[in-house]
């Protein structure tokens, strides 16, 4: 599985680009293959769908449009295509706002999503987007804090949920991930 590539843009084609990364070139399907320019140094945040006839990379140009991307996927009849076709008329956080506030028009804008097909993106990511448009701060810089943070998502916590503890976690003085980890269950489990 890929987290991201970096490299060359030596292709640029109306689904996708192709980026040279020590001798290799990757296909890589993106939203806007335009907003890119040739031999321009990117990173993109990859997202790779093997299926019985084909085996594809998907690229953004951030974590969240990736997040999204893959949320979109899970709402009943979006697929790559559609998911595509979305982020590539908005950013994230405009899709992010129509969806939290159950905006079917917006929704309904990109190509290939009519309003039944809106209605069942809001109804199923309702709740689930709007922790992807906050970006998670710790209140101090604190590399056991954010390691514990991500121990406590790993465990199967809730971004949401861990917001809610997070000041809370940081007003500790802990030398060590692991004791951030047993404070934040605590806080978790309402001890």
């Amino acid at each position: 599985m890929y987290a991201y590539i970096d490299g060359i843009v030596k292709e640029i084609n109306p689904t996708n680009l192709v980026v040279e990364n020590n001798g290799i070139g990757y296909e890589i399907v993106v939203p806007n293959p335009y907003t890119y320019g040739l031999d321009e140094n990117i990173r993109i945040y990859i997202n790779q769908q093997v299926r019985e006839d084909s085996n594809t990379l998907y690229g953004f140009n951030s974590k969240e449009q990736k997040k999204v991307f893959l949320l979109l996927l899970k709402v009943k009849g979006v697929g790559p295509k559609s998911a595509l076709a979305i982020l590539a008329g908005a950013n994230s956080s405009d899709i992010i706002k129509a969806i939290e506030s159950s905006d079917v028009n917006y929704m309904t804008k990109f190509p290939g999503v009519g309003k039944k097909s809106a209605q069942q993106i809001i109804l199923d990511l309702q709740g689930k987007v709007d922790f992807i448009a906050e970006e998670r701060k710790p209140v101090k810089s604190n590399a056991h804090l954010v390691d514990a943070l991500l121990a406590l998502e790993a465990l199967g916590y809730g971004k949401k949920d861990l917001m809610k503890i997070e000041k809370k976690l940081a007003s500790f003085d802990y030398d060590k991930t692991d004791s951030y980890v047993k404070e934040g269950l605590k806080l978790m489990m309402g001890a």
